[in-house]
């Protein structure tokens, strides 16, 4: 019987992107296990049983980062960064996320090089590398040394969107249609040029939603009282996943101006309302957008707002345009994740 081992400790902050990915891929996989495959997944102490009866469980701790009698046929770790050595014998599938550390102001050049030193001993040791975008395969090969023999394939991540949503607005009240964003707010994800749209639609109100740094909410807070616009500007910081799907069913327009990302999961989620997307054309989102999504060429305040205004117009002129986002969203599945994983994991025994 092949032993597939899943390295899901990750998975110990279930409200973070990456614990929601290692969840919703974890459910997958195992529901569409073949009948001859064992899994066993590594987890904390506490999600022991979190993906059913069906499956195996390691639970994750320091000594078991050293312990090396494992005897599993593939080993996948679905993020970068891997706190576990696998085993020399195991075919061992390598997912990058993406390589923004490596970019981020806020990290010192020791800092930056100890991870790059990091990731490239897990690449040196993968028999695969998956990556969730086109675009980070190609930095992962600007960035880091991919051996000849290792290939590098792209299996794009999924989103699993509730069948119903919550009626009851959040306790915060706004005055009037909103435009919407999720995410972390750091200086990278450019929120901040987004404050403009309140000057040119004085009836709209702007809410930020996500863990914030300090340093860049008192940023966003001084440029909308210089605008005049900050009694219109709502940043709820972390919000329950009710709320969050409450935020996309009843937006007007969804606004994702991040400068640098590996896939863009908040992109599909507010394109799975039918909502009108306004993105960056950077980095990865022009995969996740297509041809569907509105992109901002330029973010200075009189670009962004004739972009919008734009936008909007020929959004509300096209009825068909919704259920073009739906569709759009739809090619980004958990299901369709999990099966192409199950492909390569079997494609690993023959080598």
């Amino acid at each position: 019987m092949p032993r597939l081992f899943l390295e899901t400790d990750q998975m110990a902050n279930l409200n973070s992107g990456l614990g929601q990915l290692c969840l919703h891929l974890g459910r997958e996989l195992v529901r569409q296990k073949p009948a001859n495959w064992d899994i066993t997944f590594l987890v904390s102490k506490e999600q022991v049983g979190i993906f059913g009866p069906s499956v195996k469980y390691m639970v994750a701790s320091k000594w078991k980062r050293v312990w090396r009698n494992w005897n599993f046929d593939v080993w996948h770790c679905p993020h970068q960064g891997s706190r576990f050595f696998p085993q020399r014998r195991a075919r061992f599938v390598y997912t990058v996320l993406d390589l923004n550390y490596l970019s981020l102001a806020q990290y010192s050049p020791d800092r930056k090089a100890r991870k790059k030193k990091q990731y490239q001993a897990r690449i040196n040791q993968a028999t695969v590398i998956t990556t969730i975008s086109n675009y980070v395969a190609q930095d992962v090969r600007n960035q880091l040394v991919v051996p000849q023999t290792t290939p590098i394939q792209t299996i794009y991540c999924g989103v699993d969107v509730p069948e119903t949503v919550s009626t009851i607005a959040p306790e915060i009240k706004l005055g009037g249609p909103f435009l919407f964003f999720i995410g972390m707010l750091q200086a990278y994800k450019n929120v901040h040029a987004m404050l403009p749209l309140l000057v040119a639609n004085p009836d709209h109100w702007l809410v930020l939603a996500g863990p914030d740094k300090p340093e860049y909410s008192q940023q966003i807070w001084e440029q909308a009282r210089q605008l005049g616009v900050d009694d219109r500007l709502l940043m709820p910081g972390p919000v329950p996943e009710s709320t969050k799907w409450w935020y996309y069913a009843n937006c007007e327009a969804f606004l994702f101006p991040s400068l640098m990302e590996g896939f863009g999961i908040p992109v599909i989620e507010a394109m799975s309302f039918g909502k009108p997307v306004f993105s960056s054309s950077l980095t990865s989102l022009p995969e996740v957008g297509g041809d569907e999504a509105f992109y901002f060429p330029a973010f200075d305040a009189e670009t962004v707002v004739e972009a919008f205004q734009k936008g909007m117009e020929t959004y509300r002129r096209d009825p068909a345009k919704p259920e073009r986002l739906r569709q759009q969203s739809e090619k980004f599945t958990w299901s369709i994740a999990a099966s192409h994983y199950w492909q390569l994991y079997q494609q690993l025994l023959q080598v």
